[in-house]
């Protein structure tokens, strides 16, 4: 068969810190048909000069005021070709061979809409801090709150993102559980037990800032979708509310964990 291209979109802001290694991890993949868009949102610390440096090797970017991550999402794939659809956030990498793998996976399984991956945490200086639940779910269980898709590990045909997106830009955090929710109620969604991302949890990761919008988020699509106030992913909600504070507190702790696991 012939090799599918695979476009991906980077949205940033002010991430210069962190932006190159996610720009080399997109660049120096083992898989070559490859169309990277980054879509920067007039960042002032030094990351237009950053992306400018991978100029010849960028498909489409641009550095101006957007509407905030979700809108500079679907703007990048506005600009996208590939048969296969994926972004990955400023700060976050890839693994070197993941996109062959990716490739490989939806050339061998052509029924499966979306695939996804493991994903570990990394810290600020790319230490190695936890791993990222990932396992099987689907539409019945993504609907009760069980996600376990690493969004920085998930990729999916571009023809579902035209049929089915783009994402809700009202939605500030869960955009992405929105799209698995829409592509899993019409097609296979899988989960392949091979390291594809780097999850980098920081002191300015949206993940840590401002984990406490996810599931309100979560409750909010659920809600439109018909679901009952009397519903499991409601429970969890409460439950999510109620230990929000202690797993704030827990991912902090990684952050602070040097390569032999032990605390500073």
């Amino acid at each position: 068969m012939e090799a599918p291209l695979i476009s991906i979109v980077t949205p940033s802001f002010n991430q210069a810190p962190f932006l190159e290694k996610t720009i080399l991890s997109v660049l120096n993949q083992s898989y070559s048909k490859i169309e990277y868009i980054v879509m920067d949102g007039g960042s002032d610390d030094g990351s237009r000069q950053i992306i400018e440096k991978y100029n010849d090797r960028i498909a489409y970017w641009q550095s101006e005021k957007d509407a905030g991550q979700t809108n500079a999402i679907n703007n990048g794939f506005s600009h996208a070709h590939g048969q296969i659809y994926a972004w990955i956030n400023s700060d976050d990498t890839y693994e070197t061979e993941t996109f062959a793998r990716v490739a490989r996976y939806f050339q061998t399984h052509p029924e499966v809409g979306l695939v996804y991956g493991d994903c570990n945490f990394i810290d600020q200086n790319d230490r190695l801090i936890g791993k990222f639940n990932a396992r099987q779910t689907d539409y019945r269980r993504l609907r009760r709150g069980y996600v376990h898709i690493p969004q920085q590990a998930a990729f999916w045909r571009a023809d579902l993102w035209k049929r089915l997106g783009p994402l809700d830009e009202s939605i500030y955090f869960a955009m992405d559980y929105d799209l698995w929710l829409r592509i899993a109620k019409v097609a296979p969604i899988r989960y392949e037990p091979q390291l594809w991302a780097n999850f980098r949890l920081h002191g300015g990761a949206k993940t840590i800032t401002e984990d406490d919008r996810c599931w309100p988020d979560m409750l909010k699509i659920h809600y439109r979708n018909g679901g009952s106030v009397l519903s499991f992913i409601v429970a969890k909600y409460w439950l999510r509310k109620f230990v929000a504070p202690f797993l704030r507190k827990k991912r902090q702790k990684m952050m602070r964990l040097p390569p032999s696991g032990k605390h500073v």
